[in-house]
């Protein structure tokens, strides 16, 4: 088993929290990790209907049985349990709960308005670079690490990313969506999710979505939240304090996984990746992913944002450090030029807050530190969080 980075986060935390709840993509490892780390726990899973059907016929019966040391998986299935589970740990001391699911703002509403004040929230990503490092499992290339991927199953089975995704998308679309909202016309959904991946890294435009997919802007807006929901997409928002320039408001599209987006953008290979032209959006979302997850196996939010002003000056990513501010430019190209740091020199000089680094991430492996900023190798992205 590869080790994951969140796993002394969370177990930090259940020392000062007597639930703790753990979210992610599915098939990105929570239910391996939990188990892992909480063998003494009792484990249900809410998926099957049966099981489902005998823990709401008697959920008090239930917690009678199996006593308040439970492993809850897929909980956002059962929200009622959840106020059950309030008045346990209200009322015994030594009562914990490990929760999971995979229903992102689904779980989080429920878990806002039951377990508030009570829970640690976590979020397990598919594994990180640094995590695959860590156990001797590194690529040669970043362009062989998009295409795959990073879902666990995918090294644990030696799966073919080609056969996985496939497999993956199939099941989400038929099961997830379906629990989450009623759409008809699956065909049209799984147009919808390859015309996001063609979006990557660009603002997300509703008209022209609904334009491309032939639906209405209103089916554009739900079919996103059901992606988001599902830890498919998400929306990295622009940063607009402390700058008087006029500024896009607009959030940008990323996926989770570089591998789901390659495989619905039907690049089979490295080889296909090296030549496809939207190559730098997809380094680019590799890279803000690997800081997302650095963030989120600490246990913390990323604060991270991008800028673009109406003159289409824009700097890719903006670490919000909380009076300062870390800016970084992201370049697939493995040959450093000094253009690289252009708009990192000019939005120093229009920022009301102090920059405190100026990075450059890019294709190639040799790190340099420069009196514009500092130039990193991408298999050392997340140093830009230090």
């Amino acid at each position: 088993m590869i080790p994951r980075a969140i796993k002394g986060t969370i177990q930090e935390s259940l020392k000062s929290y007597p639930i703790i709840t753990l979210s992610g993509p599915r098939q990105s490892g929570k239910t391996t990790l939990l188990k892992q780390m909480f063998p003494q726990f009792a484990y249900f899973s809410m998926e099957p209907p049966d099981v489902r059907r005998g823990v709401m016929e008697d959920p008090r019966g239930f917690f009678e049985q199996h006593g308040h040391r439970l492993l809850i998986d897929e909980v956002q299935r059962v929200p009622e349990l959840l106020s059950y589970i309030q008045s346990i740990v209200d009322e015994d001391s030594d009562a914990k709960f490990v929760l999971s699911g995979s229903q992102n703002m689904l779980m989080m509403e429920q878990v806002s308005q039951s377990l508030a004040g009570r829970t640690g929230v976590f979020y397990l990503l598919p594994f990180s670079l640094e995590e695959l490092s860590e156990a001797g499992m590194e690529e040669e290339s970043y362009e062989q690490i998009i295409q795959r991927g990073f879902y666990p199953r995918i090294f644990d089975k030696q799966l073919l990313p080609n056969r996985f995704y496939p497999d993956y998308l199939e099941t989400y679309v038929q099961r997830d969506v379906r629990q989450i909202k009623n759409i008809g016309n699956l065909a049209l959904f799984q147009r919808f999710l390859s015309i996001c991946a063609g979006h990557i890294g660009q603002t997300i435009n509703y008209a022209q979505l609904a334009s491309d997919t032939g639906i209405s802007v209103s089916s554009v807006q739900n079919w996103l939240s059901v992606l988001e929901t599902s830890f498919v997409v998400y929306r990295l928002s622009p940063y607009f304090r402390n700058f008087n320039k006029r500024i896009t408001k607009a959030p940008k599209l990323y996926f989770y996984d570089t591998g789901l987006a390659c495989s619905l953008l039907r690049i089979r290979d490295a080889d296909a990746l090296q030549n496809y032209f939207q190559k730098g959006a997809l380094f680019e979302n590799f890279i803000i992913n690997e800081i997302s997850k650095y963030y989120l196996n600490q246990g913390a939010r990323p604060p991270i944002y991008y800028w673009r002003d109406q003159k289409q000056k824009e700097v890719d990513l903006m670490i919000d450090l909380g009076g300062e501010l870390t800016v970084v430019e992201i370049k697939s190209g493995r040959t450093f030029h000094p253009e690289f740091f252009k708009h990192l020199t000019w939005i120093e000089s229009i920022s009301s807050l102090p920059i405190k680094n100026k990075y450059v991430i890019y294709g190639g492996d040799q790190d340099w530190k420069m009196d514009i900023g500092h130039l990193l190798s991408w298999r050392r992205a997340t140093e830009v969080c230090g």
